[in-house]
Order: structure tokens, then C-alpha cells, then sequence
């Protein structure tokens, strides 16, 4: 259990926490949610006692007896220790095991039947019994398991961990918590530095973790896996919603409108009463009347809505259409030295794609993004655009994109668009960008401002082709989304490598996956790819489990050969169905559309405004004639994406 009591928090002229009473259970599965700055990694350094509250107190019974692992969001130095001795030594395996050879040590030189020696075995019991209900005697190979689970080879095992990268570094400190088994899991941003793998890894590993897990995440899916119970920080209370974060998202929104009605019936109760008062204030003979109004207005809890989601639309400037085949990639590798990145690598872009390319760390996602954005040269093979492309490049170095030297207004104006000087500070704003942090020099922001303006540049700019090399990692979720449904409305090419399942899952058509130096396409969304990909390794599982014989092989091609036909033909039938489909919503739109016409000329006609009822049938009606053609425009729009979708040549 963690309690908080009256938890109240200011930092400098900023309030974070005001009275805040909330009771966490054992084994809750918590989602901490909420805006940039409301205090979420504060509330975590509160309940580990780092934070000094300004009232009230954070209790955890028996916190001297529990554990606590915290994997904080900044990265951290780890020591010249070998990778396998400082997971012990951080998980507390090292010490138990100090603490049995030494007391094996003095019961040896301490005579049996003597008090002093009942109480060294009795201690010995006890320490050799929570080392055997820590699976110490496994202990290496649980932490080489988790190890592989977060993409670490056998051969990093004999480093030091100094050696590694932040990234990975995050993911040792992430694997000696887990190893550690603690009572309470504070989890600050823990899919940061985690490839999508890693985190199927991590989501499955915590499932049925038998202790508390608080973990703030920017990752939808992981929330919707992880958590049980979403807790928003936000107008510096703490508000639950009990579910995952997709029920959150509805559960918030249906929140709001009752809030929303609630006020305004308060609002209207209210000026009923004002008016009373006002009018009888002076009439002796309804003075207690007044007086006991004035009362009911005294009573009346102010409403306070939560901010407001930023309304800021963010839209790419309508590019030149490109030929068809934007980017074809013929025998394409890449390596550094003697590593062989990828080879043979064949495919091509066509206009209108969005394409994720997913793979573990180190496969070659972001060189294949560099080799695409023709940044770097491959080692053999070649990329070749189409004419008329306009690419834009969106690196995780973002000094090869910016201007150092000037200010992020410089930067902004460096950049050759059409867009006004409003539409480029509304996107500022989008970007957390506003007031006079448009003055700071780019050389001193940090690298995840630096990451968000390098980004904005790129969405001013005219283009038709964009290769994204993990543009969202420093973007908060409403950003995200904003920036999220810019993509989906652009009307060209997307090649984006990103570890956010949830924002490719809602993005994307295609899906590349880099394995083992080649590349497998799947046509369909992120959530297709793991479907496919699981059944494929079901597949491969089952044929390697009952073996494989040259008859086996001949019959595979056969099959192959039929499966292709009845793909063929399924497609076939899929189009002609779409096709008419088509056909009967594009018949529903122009019914529309001339209804839309002739309401519109009958609204202009003044012998209309001359019948009020008239009048208000003709505007319902073509309120409703608008939604229907609204939803018709969209229903046009699902059905020729899925019509070119299933065009085996990928023509539009």
C-alpha cells in the first residue's frame, strides 16, 4: 500500500501537487499520465522520500522491510563493472552471497551446542533460504534470459558496463530491477530505449508481475497492456480512471461533457438566484427568502474544467505529385569495416505509401533511412527517385539539420515555404515552442527541442517524399497525435522508422522488416506485421518440430503455386465488390451534392426567409444533407485506399 495524504508540492512560483489524497493498492498495474511538467517524475522522486513535500506526507508501511526499483527517464553512468557481476551486485545477489560466506566462516570457527552457534545457523537458515526464494542459485542464467529479452548478444555478456551506449545502459539498469523482483516497480518512461521487440518482451515479462507497478509512458499499447488503472496528474490533483488507457481516452472525453453540463446548469441555477436576490433585496417581507438564497449561492462549489487540448491543426503543404514509382532500391547493402549491415536488399516505393521499417536494434533501420535519404552512400547497390520528388529528411542527428548559430526564429524563416509568419508560430506553439523561446539560439536547446524544431522545419516544407528516422521520440501525446494526423492527411510518400506501435499502428499501410541483413514486406498495418509474423514463426516451429523431406519441399512449391492462384482470385473478387461499392457511393454523392445545390439556392431566395417554418425545415435538412455527404466523401475515401490497396501492380 502507498498512501497519500494531503500531498501538496510547490516548485519555485509553480504549484504540482495541492492536496492530493490517493491510496495505492498491492499488485496495481498503474498508468501515470499527464501533460509535460505536471510533476509526474516529481510525484515518483516523492514516494522514494527525495522530494521534500510542502504539506501533508506519502506513507508506505513496513518501507524500511520493502524494495523499491526505480528506472529513472534521464540516462545514468554505470561503473567498469562487468555486465553479469554488476547485475549482481545491483540486484542483491552479491551481498547475500558475501553474507553466507561469511557466516560459513564463523560457524566454523564457533563449537556446536552453544548459544553464539544457534544463532550463526539460525542466521545462515535465514540468509541461505532468501537466497534459494531468489533463485540465486539460477541467478546467471534468469539475467543472460532477461538480457536477450532487451536484444543483448551473447558476446556483450563478458563487457564492462561502461562499454555500452545510453540507450543499452538504460536497459542493464532495466534488467537489474527486474532481476531485483521488487515489492513497488517505478517505471519513468521505460520503452524510451526499448526497440519493438524489447517491449513485446517486457510487456509479456510484466503481466504477471506479483508485485505494484507504477510506469509513466508515452506508449499507448504499452499502457493498454500494462496498466489496469490509468491515474492523470493533472490541475494538480490526481484523478483515477479504472482500465487501460484506451478506456481512459472515452472515459475522459464522456467525463468532460458531463462536467461540461454540470456547469452549465450550475451557471443557469445560479443566475435564477441572482435574479431573486436583486429583485427582492429590498422588500422586507422577502428578506429571509433572500437571506436563505444568498446561502445556496455560498454553497455552490466552483467547477473547474481541466485545461483544454490544443485545437492547433498541423497540416504539410500540398506538394507536387510525384510519378508513381517514387524510390526503387535494386541489391542494396551497406557495411562499417568487417560488420555486413544488409545485403541484397530489393523494393520500391509507390506513390501514396506509408512505410514502416521495424527490425531489433542494430538491423539497419535508421543506415537503410540514411541510405533512402541519399545522406550516405551504400556499399553496393543503388537508390533511385523518380522524377519529380521532393524528399525531406528527418534524422535523430539533428545538427545535420539545423543551424546552430541561429535563433529558433532564424531557423524558421531559414527554411523556403509559403506559410505566413501566423501559420509558423501557430506551429511553434504545436511544437512547445512559444513566447520568447522563439529567441533562444538552437545551439543552446536541448536535444529534444532540438529533435521538435528540426521536425517543424520539415513540415514547412514542400515535398512529396519524407523519411522520418524516429521523429516522435521527443514528442508528448498530444503533439504526437497532432503530428500524427498531419501524416495521415499528407498526400505523399512516407518512409518513417519508429518504435511507437500505437503511431505506426494508426499511420501506416506497409510494414519492412530488416532480419538478418534482408528485408520481408507485409502489406498492412503494425498490427497485421505481429499477427503474420507470429503465425510465420508458428509455421516455421511446427514444420522444424516434424521435420522436413524432399517430398515436403516439392508439395511446399505446389502449394505455394495454389495458394498464389486462390490469392489471385480472392483479390479479384474483393475489387469487384469494391468496385461497386464505388460505384453506388459516388451515385449517393451526386444525389447529395444536388440537394446540398438546391438547398443552397433556396436559402439565397428571400421568398424562403419570408416563411420562418419553412426556413427552418430547409436548414435542418441541409444540416443533415451535409453529414451525409461528409460521411459519403469519407466512406469514398476508405473504399478507393482499400481498392488501390488490393491492386496487385500497386497502381492509384
Amino acid at each position: 500500500m502507498i498512501y497519500f495524504r494531503n500531498v501538496s508540492l510547490s516548485f519555485l512560483d509553480k504549484q504540482l501537487f495541492d492536496k492530493i489524497n490517493w491510496t495505492i493498492y498491492p499488485k496495481g498495474r498503474i498508468g501515470l499520465v499527464g501533460d509535460n511538467g505536471t510533476g509526474k517524475t516529481t510525484l515518483f522522486r516523492a514516494i522514494l522520500d527525495q522530494a521534500h513535500l510542502d504539506a501533508g506526507f506519502i506513507d508506505i508501511p513496513d518501507r524500511k522491510q520493502k524494495k523499491i526499483g526505480y528506472l529513472p527517464q534521464d540516462l545514468v553512468e554505470l561503473e567498469a563493472t562487468g555486465l553479469i557481476e554488476y547485475l549482481r551486485k545491483k540486484s542483491g545477489i552479491t551481498d547475500l552471497e558475501e553474507s553466507i560466506r561469511e557466516l560459513e566462516q564463523k560457524i566454523s570457527h564457533v563449537k556446536p551446542n552453544t548459544h553464539e552457534y544457534s544463532e550463526l545457523t539460525r542466521h545462515y537458515a535465514d540468509a541461505t533460504a532468501e537466497f534459494s526464494a531468489r533463485d540465486g542459485y539460477a541467478f546467471e542464467a534468469r539475467a543472460k534470459q532477461i538480457l536477450k529479452g532487451f536484444g543483448f548478444r551473447e558476446s556483450d555478456f563478458a563487457k564492462t558496463c561502461d562499454l555500452f551506449s545510453g540507450g543499452w545502459k538504460m536497459r542493464i539498469l532495466l534488467t537489474a530491477i527486474l532481476l531485483e523482483q521488487p515489492d513497488i516497480m517505478l517505471l519513468d518512461e521505460p520503452t524510451n530505449h526499448l526497440d519493438t521487440e524489447s517491449m513485446e518482451w517486457l510487456e509479456s515479462y510484466l503481466k504477471d508481475y506479483p508485485g505494484t507497478i507504477l510506469v509513466v509512458s508515452h506508449d499507448h499499447f504499452f499502457l493498454d497492456k500494462i496498466a489496469t488503472q490509468i491515474a492523470e496528474l493533472a490541475t494538480c490533483r490526481i484523478h483515477i480512471y479504472k482500465g487501460n488507457y484506451t478506456y481512459y481516452l472515452s472515459e475522459k472525453d464522456r467525463r468532460m461533457e458531463a462536467l461540461k453540463k454540470e456547469m452549465e446548469l450550475q451557471k443557469a441555477q445560479i443566475k435564477k438566484i441572482e435574479e431573486f436576490v436583486e429583485r427582492f433585496r429590498y422588500k422586507a417581507s422577502k428578506a429571509a427568502q433572500v437571506q436563505s438564497r444568498v446561502k445556496m449561492l455560498e454553497k455552490f462549489k466552483d467547477i473547474k474544467l481541466e485545461g483544454n487540448a490544443r485545437s492547433v491543426v498541423m497540416r504539410f503543404p500540398e506538394g507536387k505529385k510525384s510519378v508513381k514509382e517514387v524510390v526503387k532500391v535494386v541489391d542494396l547493402g551497406h557495411s562499417y569495416g568487417d560488420l555486413t549491415v544488409f545485403s541484397g536488399l530489393n523494393f520500391s516505393l509507390f506513390r501514396g505509401d506509408k512505410v514502416a521499417f521495424v527490425g531489433v536494434n542494430g538491423s539497419g533501420k535508421s543506415t537503410l533511412s540514411r541510405l533512402l535519404s541519399l545522406s550516405e552512400q551504400p556499399a553496393a547497390g543503388v537508390v533511385k527517385y523518380g522524377d519529380g520528388v521532393n524528399m525531406a529528411f528527418f534524422s535523430q542527428e539533428s545538427s545535420q539539420n539545423l543551424n546552430y548559430a541561429n535563433t529558433i526564429w532564424e531557423e524558421i524563416n531559414s527554411v523556403p515555404t509559403t506559410a505566413c509568419d501566423q501559420t509558423k508560430r501557430n506551429l511553434l506553439g504545436a511544437f512547445l515552442f512559444s513566447g520568447d523561446d522563439i529567441f533562444k539560439s538552437v545551439g543552446i536547446l536541448s536535444g529534444g527541442e532540438k529533435s521538435r524544431l528540426a521536425l517543424l522545419k520539415i513540415m514547412l516544407l514542400d515535398t512529396n517524399f519524407l523519411v522520418l528516422d524516429e521523429p516522435t521520440n521527443h514528442l508528448d501525446i498530444k503533439t504526437k497525435d497532432i503530428f500524427q494526423n498531419a501524416l495521415i492527411n499528407y498526400s505523399g510518400t512516407v518512409a518513417i522508422v519508429s518504435h511507437d506501435r500505437y503511431f505506426l499502428d494508426h499511420l501506416v499501410n506497409k510494414v519492412f522488416e530488416l532480419k538478418d541483413g534482408k528485408i520481408f514486406d507485409y502489406p498492412g498495418n503494425y498490427s497485421y506485421f505481429i499477427e503474420k509474423r507470429s503465425q510465420n514463426a508458428a509455421d516455421t516451429t511446427a514444420k522444424n518440430n516434424r521435420g522436413e523431406t524432399a517430398l515436403d519441399k516439392t508439395l511446399t512449391l505446389k502449394d505455394k503455386k495454389r495458394i498464389e492462384a486462390e490469392e489471385r482470385n480472392r483479390l479479384s473478387k474483393i475489387r469487384s465488390t469494391l468496385k461497386k461499392e464505388l460505384v453506388a457511393v459516388e451515385g449517393k454523392i451526386a444525389t447529395l451534392e444536388a440537394r446540398k445545390a438546391a438547398h443552397e439556392k433556396s436559402l439565397c431566395d428571400p421568398e424562403t426567409h419570408r416563411n420562418s417554418v419553412k426556413i427552418k425545415e430547409l436548414q435542418i435538412d441541409f444540416k443533415t444533407v451535409e453529414n451525409d455527404l461528409e460521411n459519403a466523401y469519407h466512406i469514398w475515401t476508405e473504399l478507393t485506399c482499400k481498392l488501390e490497396e488490393t491492386d496487385p501492380a500497386g497502381a492509384a
